[in-house]
């Protein structure tokens, strides 16, 4: 028995599992009698508007745009890009750089950036949520390059937080993204890139 499995076994026997039932009893019962969403219209402007705040670049194309747009973006930093096995191939047709798809992880460092998709994304707070499914690829795919671009399709954003949880799988990694990564020191000095890519772009296809 390795030493995780004996701390779980331990924590299991303080607090044993509940039936599943139980669980669902439980979370159908919880109160939910708040404020759904805020908004009712222009909720694509809201979240290119939030998306913004967060210094990330946003780009809103038709659909019928978005491999020429995501070609132009990728031109203009020069470089291998990771992309997920799984990416709609029509949506890098026109890039003419090297693509690496599925890339392992100790290629990822080396990579001039990443390309993916996402789960949902919240017009409310200008948040992207990565279930790492779907043309999304694993969760060091958007961690470990210095850029990212992520496409997000109109249908995807939700309003608010509410409905965007709904149509995301609580057992699956969530990684939710408000902006490029950043933090601050005690002195408040602001750094970008720290915990993930220093610079996000988001083409949202309509």
């Amino acid at each position: 028995m390795s030493a995780r499995e004996e701390i779980l076994g331990r924590i299991d026997r303080i607090v044993p599992a509940r039936p599943a039932a139980e669980v669902a009893a439980g979370y159908a019962a919880i109160d939910r009698g708040y404020l759904r969403r805020h908004h009712e219209d222009g909720v694509l402007d809201l979240f290119a508007e939030r998306v913004a705040d967060y210094r990330a670049t946003v780009l809103r194309v038709p659909a019928s745009e978005l491999a020429a747009t995501v070609a132009a973006r990728l031109a203009a930093r020069p470089g291998a890009y990771g992309v997920p096995a799984d990416l709609p191939e029509e949506w890098t047709s026109q890039v003419s750089g090297d693509l690496v798809r599925g890339p392992d992880v100790a290629a990822l460092d080396g990579l001039a950036g990443a390309v993916t998709g996402c789960a949902a994304a919240i017009a409310e707070t200008g948040t992207i949520v990565l279930d790492h499914g779907p043309a999304q690829g694993p969760r060091a795919l958007s961690l470990v390059p210095d850029y990212h671009l992520i496409v997000v399709l109109a249908g995807q954003v939700a309003p608010d937080v509410p409905e965007a949880l709904e149509r995301l799988d609580p057992h699956r990694p969530l990684t939710f993204v408000s902006g490029p990564s950043a933090t601050s020191d005690i002195e408040l000095s602001r750094v970008e890139g720290v915990h993930g890519p220093r610079t996000l772009e988001v083409v949202i296809s309509e």
